[in-house]
């Protein structure tokens, strides 16, 4: 090879080893700015689902307390029942304590009786 032509293949060489490094260069740089958006991305993401999350807890809240509400009534309800049976339990005792009085006095007037 002459002088000339090594000297052109050897710029040829460096100009293509320049271009790849260009390229290289632009790859990373890329790949750097895929980086920042993906990062960026994560973080709205985790902030808006930790703001969903907030709102969950806070409907959920609201529905623990309608419910909570809810159970006192039916709790005072259940209560006033309760109370209720008890009062009908012990008027029964007393009625049955009667007839059996009744049927005592009844079962010696009629032995009583000739």
């Amino acid at each position: 090879m002459t002088e000339i032509q090594e000297q052109h293949t050897s710029s040829s060489i460096d100009y293509v080893s320049r271009r790849v490094q260009e390229l290289v260069e632009k790859i990373n740089d890329s790949r750097t700015s895929d980086q920042r958006v993906m990062d960026s991305f994560q973080e709205k993401l985790v902030e808006k689902v930790k703001e969903i999350c907030q709102q969950m807890k806070e409907h959920m809240y609201t529905v623990y307390e309608e419910n909570s509400n809810e159970m006192q009534v039916k709790l005072q309800e259940l209560t006033e029942v309760l109370e209720n049976c008890t009062k009908l339990n012990n008027e029964l005792l007393e009625a049955n304590q009667a007839l059996a009085s009744l049927r005592e006095g009844l079962a010696i007037s009629q032995t009583s009786d000739p």
